[in-house]
């Protein structure tokens, strides 16, 4: 056969896939070695599992680097012939943590999407519904290559994951930024990459059977945060149909865009760019702006463009993208936190507890040891370090979600969780001298196979139980705006009046309106910012 014939059948073999669709890829396997599936920027080839086909590194933006960088994302380049898509790319700059991996390259913007391999069972077209997810760790760490979504994809749902920027690189704030803007305003870089990302999936998701017609967005902790920014953002619309945000009510309110840019000017000068021009720091190096203090992490603000007004705002108001929310909270959220600090500094003492609340909440230690004394008395519990754990919890996480649960549910169908299994796998430490209960991120395990040390156990028959009720849930909400169905407890909506969540906890998942007063929300609610 010659040259030009076998590049004739070649091609045609393409278009022929690209007709089909990716869910009939067998094909594909036996001529190139992998599945194919076509984007707008070309042809990609995945990997194959038992039950999946898995597409990752695919560019959905040019790498933000020289110029590009702290600039709005750009269109990704076409690529000729069949990229290989079956190992993931580089994920965006960041320190070494239990949280992520080290990187310093900048060339970071890409998504990995998991496609079911098991075919419909009706004939004809079919497009599966299709879940976003959006990784955390305070807007400056994290990558989509941690979580495996193989669970969910399982249940007949296609799942895109992705990395977007971080740190100063992703969120930095400055006036002469501001200046050379289109719109006024600049800092909240990794969110529009989290939009470019969706964008991509509404453009080229079909290709992979998916239905850009029914997109969640989801994510855990910054990712939760960047949830609701999506629900908030005007640029956001359109661009998903439901919503699920899993630990992301931590920062209701954002600051201004002068304020963040007070912050950027301040890490100008320390990173050495005292003329704080825009080019200076575009000349500065990766390493110099990761070893720029971060403080307890990043938040978006309001830059004009991506956010009009804040999260709180936009909730009371109505005036947001109106789609059905999944929204939830851990029952021991900050006992992760408390975890970090010990493993720094030591067990906390209760001579250092009043000091500690001092910290956690940014207040004078006066007011931190009335804290102390009448809300939240060590006598009450069994540890300092539990105390702690119970008061950064109620004030920074439980009663904002229970806020932005209220709040929502005037406009929209809302869900609410709590996620309450007191022996979750320990996943980021050695034992401690404390249970860390449901910690911060402790639910992320029971939905994603998030490959653990060997050291951690797997789950047991209960919590394997929960995990799949969870899994249930979640993909019952991507595919029709509820997460209710058969072999698993009623889900109500929530309402204020009721108060009603959902408790997932093993063996004894149900219903409750105890939350409110196990978090003291009646204590917190008038305090909250």
């Amino acid at each position: 056969m010659s040259r030009s014939a076998r590049r004739f059948t070649r091609s045609s073999v393409l278009r022929v896939l690209v007709i089909a669709g990716v869910l009939h890829a067998s094909a594909a396997e036996a001529h190139f070695g992998g599945p194919i599936a076509f984007t707008d920027k070309g042809f990609v080839k995945g990997a194959s599992t038992d039950t999946t086909y898995a597409f990752r590194g695919i560019p959905y933006a040019a790498p933000p680097v020289g110029d590009l960088r702290w600039r709005p994302p750009e269109p990704a380049q076409r690529w000729r012939g069949v990229r290989d898509a079956t190992e993931f790319a580089p994920h965006c700059p960041q320190l070494g943590s239990p949280f992520g991996d080290a990187s310093t390259t900048e060339d970071c913007l890409y998504l990995n999407v998991y496609v079911p391999k098991r075919r419909p069972r009706h004939f004809g077209p079919y497009l599966r519904p299709v879940m976003v997810w959006i990784h955390g760790g305070a807007l400056y760490r994290g990558e989509s290559d941690t979580y495996d979504p193989t669970r969910l994809v399982e249940q007949g749902v296609v799942v895109v994951t992705l990395n977007y920027r971080l740190g100063w690189l992703g969120f930095l704030a400055h006036p002469s930024l501001t200046a050379e803007s289109s719109y006024g305003g600049s800092g909240n870089y990794g969110i529009l990459d989290q939009q470019a990302a969706l964008r991509w999936v509404q453009r080229n998701i079909w290709f992979f059977g998916g239905d850009p017609r029914n997109v969640t967005v989801f994510g855990e902790s910054a990712g939760g945060l960047s949830v609701f920014t999506h629900l908030a953002s005007p640029e956001s619309a359109g661009l998903f149909d439901q919503a699920i945000a899993q630990s992301g009510s931590y920062a209701l309110t954002q600051a201004s865009l002068a304020q963040a840019e007070s912050s950027g000017t301040g890490l100008a000068t320390a990173a050495g760019c005292p003329d704080q021009t825009a080019s200076c720091l575009r000349a500065l190096s990766v390493e110099a702006l990761l070893g720029a203090p971060v403080g307890a992490g990043f938040v978006p603000n309001l830059d004009n463009h991506v956010l009009l007004q804040t999260l709180r705002d936009a909730f009371t108001s109505g005036d947001f993208n109106r789609v059905p929310v999944l929204e939830g909270t851990n029952h021991d959220e900050w006992r992760l936190f408390v975890a970090i600090t010990e493993v720094l500094a030591g067990p906390l003492s209760p001579a250092g507890y009043p000091a500690a609340i001092a910290a956690t909440l940014r207040i004078p230690l006066s007011s931190a040891n009335l804290l102390a004394a009448f809300v939240y008395p060590l006598a009450a519990y069994p540890s300092p370090s539990i105390a702690l754990g119970a008061l950064g919890t109620d004030a920074i996480f439980a009663c904002n979600g229970r806020t932005a649960a209220g709040l929502l549910s005037q406009y929209v169908p809302t869900y609410a969780y709590e996620f309450d299994d007191p022996n979750a796998p320990s996943v980021f430490f050695p034992p401690l001298s404390f249970p860390l209960g449901a910690y911060h991120a402790a639910e992320i395990q029971y939905l994603f196979d998030t490959h653990p040390p060997a050291s951690v156990p797997p789950l047991d028959p209960d919590q394997q139980a929960l995990a799949d009720a969870m899994v249930r849930y979640w993909t019952r909400f991507a595919k029709r705006a509820d997460p209710n169905g058969f072999q698993t407890p009623t889900w109500p909506p929530y309402d204020a009046a009721g108060d009603t969540y959902l408790s997932l906890a093993p063996a004894a998942v149900q219903s409750t309106t105890g939350f409110g007063a196990d978090h003291k929300c009646d204590f917190w609610v008038p305090l909250l910012p």
